[in-house]
């Protein structure tokens, strides 16, 4: 359901109903993408089928589906046109057409490519978690989860949160995991990344190894910086945490291998997934948050 988990803390209200909510996000619901638009974005229903609302509230969390469509416009097609339109212009002037005519012409170029642009929808969820006012955004980059943010904030009045952060580093967890401490709920998994304090482009990854070889171990206590870790929570869940406390390659260890029946109920295999996934991540905030000193 998510691959990748983004921590926000809600410091302004969240809407307590699901009800309100989906009114809240009907201000900005998607609608295609016009002809001359490059991109739109607006909020669809999590669960396919007519009539559901725009969010879903489940054993206290919201689940909400962010879709985002643009015009698929390659930059060769444009510059293919365009060089037909500045043989045009040199034929016609008979001379080069200056900076600002070249500019014009590209513009005009891409207004008339842009309506016959195939179309590609992206669709990013996130949920809120009620109990700790906890925003979690499913994306891989920064730049994604602030877009998504961005979309929430057109349909609220208020619309305040904030990277979720410890009394301690994230960090410094990872490295005791790593270097063999037991700590309840966590143990560690198979893949971490380290950097060169003195290097930054200097980065050394291992995938699918035995970290607690005291070859690898001995990179940290030389000094390279454990920047990722493969964790595993409850024997449940695996991911990988970066210093910064964001997570991808999240996997529940279990959920892979149960069958997916074709009679089964879409809607009742969401919510079942939904449930899984935002009691795990909340017991891993909770103990994550008695090991780091609480939230700063």
């Amino acid at each position: 359901m998510f691959r990748n988990l983004r921590f926000y803390r809600m410091t302004s209200p969240w809407p307590k109903s699901e009800e309100k909510l989906s009114e809240l996000l009907a201000q900005n619901a998607f609608s295609p993408c016009g002809a001359f638009s490059e991109r739109t974005a607006g909020w669809e229903a999590p669960a396919d089928h007519e009539g559901a609302p725009l969010c879903r509230r489940l054993n206290g969390a919201d689940l909400l589906q962010l879709r985002t469509q643009s015009r698929v416009l390659p930059v060769a097609a444009i510059k293919e046109a365009l060089e037909d339109r500045i043989a045009e212009f040199r034929s016609r002037m008979a001379q080069e057409p200056p900076p600002s005519e070249r500019r014009r012409m590209r513009e005009e170029t891409k207004e008339e490519l842009l309506p016959k642009a195939l179309l590609k929808s992206e669709r990013s969820r996130g949920c809120f978690i009620h109990s700790e006012s906890l925003l979690i955004i499913d994306a891989a980059t920064d730049a994604r989860a602030e877009w998504f943010i961005d979309q929430l904030r057109t349909c609220f009045g208020e619309f305040k949160c904030t990277p979720l952060a410890f009394s301690k580093s994230p960090g410094e967890l990872l490295q005791r995991i790593f270097l063999g401490e037991q700590l309840p709920g966590f143990s560690i998994g198979r893949e971490c990344r380290m950097q060169d304090i003195s290097d930054a482009k200097s980065i050394a990854t291992w995938r699918e190894f035995e970290l607690t070889e005291p070859s690898i171990r001995r990179h940290v206590v030389d000094g390279m910086r454990l920047t990722h870790l493969g964790i595993v929570f409850d024997e449940l869940l695996s991911c990988l945490m970066s210093e910064d406390g964001v997570i991808s390659k999240l996997r529940f260890l279990e959920g892979d291998a149960v069958d997916r029946l074709d009679y089964e109920d879409p809607l009742a295999r969401l919510d079942a997934d939904f449930v899984l996934l935002t009691g795990t991540v909340s017991r891993m905030v909770d103990n994550l948050k008695k090991l780091l000193g609480g939230y700063a």
